[in-house]
């Protein structure tokens, strides 16, 4: 039964909300993965910082990262208040999922750390932009987005590493 809002809308049922985000979460990471390359013989001749994690550790982050962003937009969407809400969520969660899919497809795939880390400022601006979002429905969905935010900064602190290490 979808509850219906003060509005007369209909909410999604759970099972619609959760798996449309897990499988926009899913393509994501497929789209990551198939671009990511660590073990190319361009990626092993950059130059990197001595905090950089092994290779294996990005999956172990990333798999419970994916996780939370569809736990909390899934969760986001059952308590959006309107369709415009739910909207909003839907269209700054798409924009933020696209730019965490360029970053390998630029990094990996063009083999461009510059590009990549002009990109992935923007995606820090788009995790922003969606926490900030997600918070005005349900403060606690936001709060699971605070790793995924915080990785994506390390992430760019390490990109910006190698950027000036290789020039």
């Amino acid at each position: 039964m979808n509850p219906i809002s003060e509005r007369g809308d209909r909410r999604p049922g759970p099972w619609l909300r959760y798996g449309a985000a897990a499988a926009a979460v899913a393509a994501t990471a497929v789209t990551g993965a198939t671009a990511t390359d660590p073990d190319s013989a361009w990626y092993a001749s950059l130059c990197k910082p001595s905090w950089q994690p092994p290779p294996w550790a990005f999956g172990v982050v990333w798999t419970p990262l994916y996780a939370s962003i569809a736990y909390a937009a899934g969760r986001a969407l059952g308590r959006a208040r309107s369709p415009r809400q739910r909207a909003g969520i839907v269209r700054d969660l798409a924009a933020d999922l696209a730019l965490n899919a360029a970053w390998t497809r630029l990094f990996f795939g063009r083999r461009d750390p510059q590009a990549a880390l002009a990109e992935i400022a923007l995606l820090n601006l788009g995790n922003a932009l969606l926490i900030r979002r997600i918070a005005r429905t349900d403060r606690t969905a936001a709060g699971v987005l605070a790793p995924y935010a915080a990785w994506c900064v390390f992430a760019t602190a390490l990109n910006a590493s190698i950027v000036r290490l290789n020039r």
